[in-house]
């Protein structure tokens, strides 16, 4: 059953647009919702550096979504049925590793998370990543030690759309590593997360945590200078 306040993506079944970006989705796009009932990109909804955990475990979504501090439930209409059916979840790959840990108890628990974990990998270009990490590191040379690659991992994953995803991205563009950058601070070093999960909305919320996110990139760039 999915609850009222739950954080809802739909995959579409019809041809979508990005209302807040433009961006031409296509069919089986990933979207949420806003007010008017126009549909957003996982980027715009900042979204996009959750994992897809799909349905079938209920201990490993539980414990999931425990140690998440934001996730959404993944809905998809059955003609069928004539109503949404949950595909699974999205949450953070930090808390998704956690809870998979915990799970593996036995060998065939061990089994699936090293199945997932592999999946997980696949999505991920080794190389790419690698360049896109340098180029964090080479701008924000005091960012704390491995952040770069985490970055990285969650700005450039195939699936979703994310900035690291983006043609100016994969020219490694100054503008579009920065939002990269600017992102993670934004879900991992301040309270937003759970701003959206209290159901504030999401412009207020990146209003009131504008101040940290730019001194904390201040510091990155700067310390030491």
């Amino acid at each position: 059953m999915v609850k009222e306040n739950e954080l809802k993506v739909f995959i579409s079944s019809r041809d979508s647009t990005c209302d807040e970006c433009g961006e031409h989705l296509g069919r089986r796009a990933w979207i949420t919702l806003n007010d008017v009932k126009g549909a957003l990109c996982l980027t715009c909804a900042d979204l996009d550096h959750l994992v897809f955990l799909p349905s079938g475990d209920a201990a490993l979504t539980r414990r999931s979504r425990k140690h998440s501090k934001l996730s959404a439930v993944v809905l998809k209409w059955s003609r069928a049925r004539k109503r949404y059916e949950r595909q699974g979840i999205l949450v953070e790959n930090e808390s998704l590793e956690r809870a998979e840990a915990e799970c593996a108890a036995d060998s065939e628990a061990r089994q699936a998370a090293r199945a997932r974990a592999a999946l997980r990998r696949a999505e991920l270009d080794q190389e790419y990543i690698c360049r896109f990490a340098q180029r964090v590191r080479a701008m924000y040379r005091c960012c704390p030690k491995d952040r770069e690659i985490l970055i990285a991992e969650h700005a450039c994953r195939k699936y979703s759309g994310r900035v690291g995803r983006s043609a100016a991205a994969k020219a490694l563009d100054e503008d579009a590593i920065r939002l990269a950058v600017v992102a993670h601070v934004r879900h991992a070093e301040t309270g937003y997360d759970r701003l959206l999960l209290r159901g504030v909305d999401r412009r207020d919320a990146r209003h009131q945590v504008r101040t940290k996110v730019a001194d904390i990139i201040d510091r990155w760039e700067n310390k030491g200078a």
